[in-house]
């Protein structure tokens, strides 16, 4: 009895002490919220039988009581889902949102209100569950091969979620007005005008949850591994797939009901869990429980919030709650297999490489002088010269040699991060640099009245810097895991994109030009910029010697680069600072630019080019290339309409970059 007296209260009360902390958090700001609308003595009268003559008491039952209610349903449901998808993949990163799930159902969505709006007939919840029960699909495809990994899981579902924010930026971008009220919905508002909602989710969800107690002894059979699951008659994969599928239901259900809401389902296990609960099913029951008082508490708060505040999506708050979570964990993750720095059948290699990055060299000019001559115009497509040329040089040159310059500053990064890690999969834009400009860049335009191009880059510099500092300081006390690192980036990444969501809703004229930088436009360049860019272009490429004996060396191992005169950390923290930086700078000319950064490398592997000098000139040319192609492409394929060249390069790079995720 002593004993248990003293002990702490994470072991005498378990999970119920931090769930029901969070339900006193919730329920004393609901009153508060609640004060400012109804006086407590009409409270219970409001939520049962309100006075039609009362607007306070109508505005309590129709607006914030159906709220709180769809708050704890989904919350209910997210965490529940999250639980499961722990347990079924041994991941503790595991939740709809990290896994491409949640984004995978708002993609659908968007499609079908285009395309298919006759699905959207038989119940929002069907085209959800589609596009989320994709995702899922293209998860397990993606990571199978390695066993289902912690971080391979993780990493294919931050991937699957990166493209399909691209996709539907491209579907916003040209149909604006039909999709706009969407995007801003799924950013994770929980407005609600009637009880409809939480009729709708409450009998859905109830059946979910029936259906993950009765496969409760499958899913804890999982824990114990797949020999030991089947030396007591289970069907792994069967186990398996009953648990995906609840999961994804739940999730889809929830992005029906209110679009994304980030990290829940993260937070709510993990909590319960180092709270003491250790066995699945009060896991499970507890999860729930906590994830429905954690985004009531957060949405309580969202509501407390000054009026100028209230349009701030309650997913984007949970997401900034999130991330800092994401990033604590990492360090905890199970560590991945090894990743493969050699493939099975020889690399090709090119018997005259020098040859080889001479006629690109050549080619290069070529290119650019045909990406400013030739066009799309009323007539049709054609060739300009003499004056034509004279006329329309001006306008196009610049941002196609800005496009040209940032892609190549985009590739040296990528195949020096690539070669410095040994992962095939690293890329610039995924490492949280590019949001960081873009953070700095946001802070300028919204506490400056008209900031110049020049405040501009030096803000956005600021930010990277920052971003920089954090994730040198993540990588070393991770010893710059290459997995680990990627994913920290990325988790950073959804910040902005979480600033963007809330700024959106708010509807700010400045705006507009914020978004065409965003995406990836060109449409700012001027004829400095575009100077700036091809200078710092040219230094990154001058920079390839002093560097490339560093990335033919570390990829051999620690032990041999140190035995031959190079240090391992110190080559490989100015080679990841060189690389950010070299982001950074393409960020801030050209906008936050998709996946040019691991294509350009990889081009380079597949014409021969494998030594490292060799590989990161022919990365320069490649990346280059592309992305003066997307910016060409995107400025005559639609005429009169433009694709900016960061949306395009993203649109078409993804398909790649999950093509090279599936075969890692």
């Amino acid at each position: 009895m002593a004993d248990t007296a003293m002990a702490p209260p994470s072991r005498r009360f378990g999970p119920a002490w931090p769930v029901v902390g969070l339900f006193l958090l919730a329920g004393l700001v609901s009153a508060l919220v609640l004060e400012r609308q109804v006086p407590p003595e009409l409270w219970w009268r409001a939520l049962v039988a309100p006075d039609p003559a009362r607007l306070d008491q109508l505005a309590a039952h129709y607006v914030l009581f159906p709220r709180f209610a769809v708050a704890l349903l989904v919350g209910a449901a997210l965490g529940l889902a999250g639980a499961i998808l722990q347990q079924v993949l041994r991941n503790p990163l595991a939740e709809p949102a990290t896994l491409g799930i949640s984004a995978g159902a708002h993609l659908s969505l968007a499609v079908a209100t285009l395309w298919l709006p006759e699905a959207l007939a038989l119940g929002r919840e069907w085209v959800a569950l589609a596009g989320a029960g994709l995702s899922a699909a293209a998860l397990l495809a993606l990571s199978w091969r390695k066993g289902l990994s912690p971080v391979t899981v993780v990493l294919a579902g931050l991937v699957l979620s990166l493209y399909a924010g691209s996709v539907s930026g491209v579907m916003v971008l040209f149909n604006h007005d039909l999709l706009i009220g969407l995007f801003l919905w799924g950013a994770g508002f929980l407005d609600q005008q009637d009880w409809s909602m939480a009729a709708f989710l409450a009998p859905r969800l109830a059946v979910l949850a029936l259906a993950a107690a009765l496969v409760l002894r499958p899913l804890v059979l999982l824990g114990l591994g797949e020999g030991g699951a089947r030396s007591l008659g289970l069907s792994v994969a069967g186990a398996r797939l009953a648990g995906l599928v609840i999961a994804v239901m739940l999730a889809a259900l929830s992005v029906a009901a209110v679009g994304v809401v980030s990290f829940v389902g993260l937070a709510a296990p993990t909590i319960v869990g180092m709270a003491g609960a250790r066995r699945l099913g009060p896991r499970l029951l507890w999860a729930t429980l906590c994830g429905a008082a954690l985004l009531w508490a957060t949405d309580a708060l969202v509501l407390l919030a000054p009026v100028t505040y209230r349009e701030l999506p309650t997913g984007a708050v949970t997401a900034v709650l999130g991330v800092p979570m994401l990033l604590w964990l990492l360090p905890r993750l199970r560590t991945a297999a090894p990743p493969v720095t050699t493939a099975a059948a020889p690399p090709p290699r090119a018997s005259r490489p020098a040859l080889l990055l001479a006629g690109g060299a050549l080619l290069l000019p070529l290119a650019l002088w045909a990406a400013v001559a030739a066009g799309r115009g009323p007539d049709g497509w054609e060739w300009s010269a003499g004056d034509a040329l004279a006329a329309v040089e001006p306008w196009r040159l610049p941002r196609a040699l800005a496009a040209l310059a940032g892609g190549a500053m985009l590739a040296v990064a990528g195949a020096t991060l690539q070669r410095m890690t040994g992962n095939p999969l690293a890329a610039p834009e995924i490492l949280g640099v590019s949001s960081g400009a873009i953070l700095g860049v946001i802070v300028l335009m919204f506490s400056a009245e008209t900031p110049g191009r020049g405040a501009q880059i030096l803000a956005g510099g600021a930010g990277a810097a920052a971003v920089l500092a954090a994730m040198m300081a993540l990588g070393r006390r991770d010893g710059f895991s290459p997995d680990r690192l990627l994913l920290a980036g990325i988790a950073t990444s959804s910040i902005s994109g979480v600033v963007v969501a809330v700024l959106m809703a708010g509807h700010d004229p400045r705006l507009q030009t914020l978004v065409t930088w965003l995406s990836g436009s060109t449409y700012m360049v001027g004829p400095t910029d575009a100077l700036a860019a091809a200078l710092l272009a040219g230094l990154a490429v001058a920079a390839i010697p002093f560097v490339a004996r560093w990335l033919d060396l570390l990829p051999l191992g620690g032990g041999v680069a140190a035995a031959l005169g190079v240090s391992p950390p110190l080559s490989r923290a100015v080679l990841f600072s060189l690389s950010a930086l070299l982001t950074a700078a393409a960020t801030l000319i050209v906008g936050p630019l998709s996946f040019v950064g691991l294509m350009g490398p990889h081009l380079a592997r597949m014409l021969g080019l494998q030594r490292a000098a060799a590989h990161l000139a022919g990365s320069a040319l490649l990346g280059g290339l592309v992305m003066l192609a997307a910016d060409w492409l995107g400025r005559g394929v639609i005429f009169p309409y433009q694709v900016p060249a960061g949306l395009l390069a993203s649109v078409i790079g993804g398909p790649f970059l999950l093509w090279l995720l599936g075969r890692r």
